[in-house]
């Protein structure tokens, strides 16, 4: 074998090791995209989950404090018309009773 041909052998195998390299360098960065891919989609998922169980739980405490707000306001307004009716029963006892 002369030098050329062997010149010509190291060259070919070396082009054959770049081929070979870059082809796994290739398999390996399209994994990276699917794991990574794989990833976005999982975090997008449970992000998605989080704010329906956020909306969700917001909707419970508001329809909560609409039944609180609204009991709140029945009780005061029970409590003002007790206050209206004691004094009008007051005011009968008063004008019932004669002047000493």
């Amino acid at each position: 074998m002369t030098n050329q041909e062997e010149q010509s052998l190291k060259e070919a195998k070396r082009k054959e090791k770049l081929i070979e390299e870059e082809a796994e360098r290739l398999a390996k960065e399209q994994v990276r995209k699917k794991a990574n891919l794989a990833r976005e989609h999982a975090i997008e998922k449970t992000s998605k989950s989080k704010q329906i169980e956020r909306t969700e739980k917001r909707a419970a405490e508001e329809i909560g404090q609409s039944a609180r707000d609204q009991a709140r306001r029945k009780a005061n307004l029970a409590r003002e018309q007790a206050i209206v009716e004691a004094q009008e029963a007051r005011k009968l006892k008063a004008k019932k009773q004669p002047p000493e």
